[in-house]
């Protein structure tokens, strides 16, 4: 598993119990931490402990945490812990917060007791809701149960979720469709409530980079080309592959030269006018790459895209989706289609290379192709009025009729309950789907945006909470 996230990993103990104990479990914490490949910095050099008790190791520990530039924070504690120091560094950090200690043992055969761990966890938590601090708990539990290692992972994710909508950056490219009035965001608020950025250019800019690319990256079109070839059934000229592959190439210089982790296109009608293309098999082979590319210039699914690509705990890739109409004979069935933007990886087989069906074959560059079925969540990001909701909940992948462009049928718990929320609002006709339950780590990754308010479909609010405790 792969996070590009940075823990820091700050043990606490309290004078009255144990401190030789508390020690020993600080350090086999540690050694869990390295077996399990965590990116941590802890505290050993802040004194001869390697545990936060003391007053006078607050600033430093702040301090070292700042300048290793750590991400999280996980505070265990190693027996009571020492509440208000724990409140302090959070409060300063700002950033999520995990809570673990380990489970305790029985007293000793003079009624002692060395830890009194689960007793600190809730003293603990009462001061980082004083503190206005956001935390996650983890239900205290052996350092050995597969609950330690699922909840460790589990909130790194979730903290990857809070680090990447951080300073978020959406390249936009051209405006939204004419037509398309479900496509509004209000840039400022996203601006001021989530960090989010939008940098917009217009299709002139595509045109001179691609200009670029044919004049100086040569080797590396024939590379897209031969890449295309290799793993796409090709029904288009080979002028509209390279000009495909001039558009991927393009598009990800201008997200690099940006700082852009995402991208949201006018796929039409204005890009047909200027290229005589779509964009559809370049947002393919983007989104393989682990770029995300929306269509219809659709900036909250960009977002949303990310939010999923970040909350996947095995790499999993996300696609970008309609809702479209219900299923024949299944009536919580329905399909998720688009011209075919999907990455190529996630089809079922090789996948055509042709033109999209909506629009009369008018222009090359759509993908063809039947998505790999099995488990999916299904989230989205949007707002209006001022509120933000993501919408989760999950489908599973079943049998249905053929359809043009990128394409599968989906089965959820209750169709008419999320056609009512899809209409309600505040959500438009797109989502995101990805292979994989990250429900857990999305609904918790809503603690710590500000403003972002998780809505779930399927109803399961306390199946999901359970999950993050650690039951």
């Amino acid at each position: 598993m792969k996070y590009n996230v940075k823990l820091g990993v700050i043990g606490t103990r309290r004078n009255i119990f144990s401190k030789d104990d508390a020690i020993k479990f600080n350090q086999l914490i540690l050694k869990k931490l390295d077996e399990l490949k965590v990116d941590y910095v802890d505290i050993m050099d802040v004194n001869e402990e390697g545990l936060l008790f003391d007053e006078q190791d607050v600033e430093v520990v702040i301090k070292k945490m700042k300048d290793q530039e750590v991400d999280a924070l996980f505070f265990p504690h190693c027996n009571f812990g020492t509440e208000d120091l724990v409140a302090k560094v959070a409060k300063r950090l700002n950033l999520p917060v995990l809570l673990w200690g380990p489970r305790d043992e029985s007293p000793l055969e003079d009624g002692s007791r060395l830890r009194d761990t689960q007793c600190g966890l809730f003293a603990t938590g009462k001061i980082l809701r004083r503190f206005q601090c956001k935390f996650t708990y983890l239900t205290s539990c052996e350092l050995d149960d597969k609950r330690f290692e699922e909840g460790v992972y589990r909130f790194l994710a979730t903290a990857n979720i809070v680090k990447e909508m951080r300073g978020l950056t959406i390249l936009q490219i051209s405006t939204r469709p004419a037509g398309f009035w479900t496509m509004m965001v209000n840039e400022g608020e996203l601006l001021e409530r989530f960090d989010i950025r939008i940098h917009p250019i217009a299709f002139t800019e595509i045109k001179e980079e691609m200009k670029y690319q044919r004049e100086h990256h040569q080797e590396e079109i024939k590379k897209t080309i031969q890449f295309i070839e290799r793993h796409m059934i090709v029904n288009v000229n080979p002028e509209d592959v390279e000009g495909t592959a001039c558009l991927k190439l393009a598009i990800a210089a201008i997200a690099k030269r940006y700082n852009c982790k995402a991208a949201a296109i006018q796929c039409w009608n204005a890009l047909q006018s200027e290229l005589g293309m779509f964009p559809c098999v370049a947002n393919s082979l983007l989104g393989d790459e682990g770029f995300p590319v929306t269509c219809e210039t659709d900036i909250h699914g960009a977002i949303t895209s990310i939010i999923a690509q970040a909350a996947s705990r095995a790499d999993k890739l996300p696609f970008f989706a309609d809702w479209t109409v219900p299923h024949p004979s299944n009536d919580n069935g329905e399909l998720l289609q688009h011209c075919g933007p999907w990455p190529h990886s996630l089809m079922k087989t090789k996948p055509t290379f042709g033109a999209p069906f909506a629009f009369n074959h008018s222009h090359p560059g759509a993908l063809h192709g039947e998505l790999k079925g099995g488990n999916m969540s299904i989230i989205r990001f949007d707002g209006d009025n001022g509120e933000y909701k993501l919408l989760m909940g999950k489908a599973k992948g079943i049998e249905g009729p053929f359809n043009q462009g990128t394409y599968v049928w989906i089965e959820v718990e209750n169709l008419r309950k999320l056609e009512d929320k899809l209409v309600s609002g505040p959500y438009v006709h797109h989502c995101v789907g990805i292979h994989e339950d990250i429900l857990p780590q999305v609904y918790e990754a809503c603690k710590y945006i500000d403003g972002l308010v998780p809505d779930l479909y399927d109803g399961n609010e306390e199946e999901i909470k359970s999950i993050i405790r650690g039951e």
